[in-house]
């Protein structure tokens, strides 16, 4: 079976359900990959967030958070199942779950990198460019068109 026609799953719950495999996946893509300090990563706001994980063919391979807020971070992939559409799927469920329990709009902070992947999704970029961990980030917003 093509990769691209895997099934692909994605899991909403809070830190006590997902925390443990969300915090490996974010260890790997975060911590290892992109050599994010431990402090920095584990900002002891997982608590109060809600989580996602995302399945490819029942093997757990990346993750997400909507904050109380309504910011999304921590969108973390394994480099084995990037280009799979995980990310886009893992941020719409982010995004369906913003748009229920009532917030206008969504916002985060992107990598410069994944600019382009967050517009496609109709968020718009604002602000300078600024560092956080050591890497380029920029602004980014998505408003709700029914609120």
């Amino acid at each position: 079976m093509p990769r691209d026609s895997l099934p692909v799953t994605v899991q909403e719950g809070d830190w006590q359900a997902l925390g443990d495999i969300a915090s490996l996946i974010r260890r790997v893509v975060f911590i290892d990959e992109q050599q994010v300090p431990q402090d920095e990563e584990w900002d002891g706001q997982d608590p109060a967030c809600h989580h996602f994980l995302a399945y490819l063919d029942g093997n757990p391979v990346g993750t997400a958070r909507l904050l109380p807020d309504g910011h999304i971070g921590r969108v973390a992939v394994l480099a084995e199942a990037r280009g799979t559409g995980i990310g886009g799927q893992l941020m719409a469920a982010a995004i369906a779950t913003a748009q229920r329990v009532g917030h206008p709009q969504v916002a985060l902070s992107s990598q410069l990198h994944a600019l382009a992947f967050y517009e496609r999704l109709g968020f718009v970029a604002h602000g300078e460019t600024f560092m956080d961990a050591g890497i380029p980030h920029r602004e980014m917003t998505l408003t709700f068109d029914d609120n």
